[in-house]
C-alpha cells in the first residue's frame, strides 16, 4: 500500500476526506467497500441509461457523487452530480452524449485506488449480513451507499448493534421482524433510495404509529428545501446532511437515543 502522499500527488483531496472520515486507517479500510461497490453502480447506470429511467439512474449517480466525495475525488464527484442533476431532470440526450465521460472519470479512479492499495483488480461482494433477531440497544442504518452504512456501523461497533438496509424494502422487513422486541431504538434513514425511497418508509411509520417507537433522523444528501420541509413534515428528531465527520453522526444518534429513553 502506498502513502497518502501518492493520493494528493494524482489530485485526491485526501485532507479533507480525512475531516471526515477522522484517520487514514478508518480511510484504509472504507475505500476497499468503495472499490468493490464501483462495479455494482457502474452496471445500474449502464442499465437505467439503456432503459431510459433517468429517476433511478439519477439516483445512482447521487449514490456514486457521495461516495466520490467522502474520498476525495471531486472531480468524480462533480461529473456524478451533473448526472444525479440531468437524471432528475430526465435529460437522456445529456446522459447519453455525457456517459462515456463519466464512465472514463470512474476508471481513472479505479487505477488510483487499486495502484494505492497494491492490488490488480477490484472483485467482491459486500458481506455484512441482516440478522432477524436484533440485540439490545441496536440502531438501524437505511443507505443505498455501502460506504455510509460501513462507516457509520464502524462508528458504533463498540456501544450499540447496527443493523444495516440498503433500501426502503430491506429497512421495512427488519422492522416488521423485529417490532415485537422493541429493541430497535432508533433509524437513520436516506431519503434518495431505489425500489422504496425514504417518504415511503416514513409513510409507512405515520401510518403504523411508529415514530414514538424508534425515532428517526434523516441523512440525506439532498439538501433542496422542498425536500428538507417535506422530511419535516414527518415527526422525525433531526436531519444531517452529506457529507458528514463522526462527530455529526453521534451527536445525532445521541439525539435519538435521548428521545427514545424519554418515551
Amino acid at each position: 500500500m502506498k502513502n497518502k502522499g501518492f493520493l494528493m500527488n494524482q489530485g485526491v483531496n485526501i485532507e479533507k476526506s480525512l475531516e471526515l472520515l477522522g484517520d487514514i486507517e478508518t480511510y484504509n479500510d472504507i475505500i476497499q467497500d468503495f472499490l468493490k461497490d464501483i462495479p455494482d453502480k457502474v452496471s445500474k447506470l449502464k442499465e437505467y441509461k439503456e432503459i431510459s429511467d433517468m429517476p433511478n439512474y439519477g439516483i445512482i449517480a447521487h449514490s456514486l457523487k457521495s461516495d466520490a466525495r467522502y474520498f476525495g475525488f471531486d472531480d468524480l464527484g462533480k461529473l456524478a452530480y451533473q448526472h444525479e442533476l440531468k437524471g432528475k431532470e430526465n435529460d437522456t440526450q445529456y446522459v447519453t452524449e455525457h456517459f462515456n465521460e463519466l464512465m472514463s472519470e470512474i476508471d481513472k479512479v479505479i487505477k488510483i485506488v487499486q495502484e494505492y492499495l497494491g492490488i490488480e483488480n477490484a472483485s467482491g461482494e459486500t458481506t455484512t449480513s441482516i440478522p432477524s433477531v436484533v440485540k439490545d440497544k441496536t440502531i438501524l442504518v437505511v443507505d443505498d451507499s455501502n460506504i455510509v452504512r460501513n462507516f457509520i456501523q464502524k462508528i458504533f461497533n463498540d456501544t450499540y448493534e447496527v443493523l444495516i438496509a440498503s433500501d426502503g424494502n430491506e429497512a421495512l422487513n427488519i422492522i416488521k421482524e423485529n417490532q415485537e422486541n422493541h429493541r430497535i431504538i432508533g433509524m437513520l434513514l436516506d431519503l434518495n433510495m431505489p425500489n422504496i425511497n425514504g417518504f415511503e418508509v416514513l409513510d409507512y411509520f405515520r401510518e403504523n404509529q411508529l415514530f414514538k417507537k424508534i425515532p428517526v433522523s434523516i441523512i440525506t444528501g439532498e439538501a433542496s428545501r422542498e425536500m428538507v420541509q417535506k422530511a419535516f413534515e414527518y415527526p422525525i428528531v433531526d436531519m444531517l446532511n452529506k457529507p458528514f465527520n463522526e462527530q455529526d453522526v453521534k451527536r445525532i444518534v445521541e439525539r435519538i437515543i435521548v428521545f427514545s429513553e424519554a418515551q
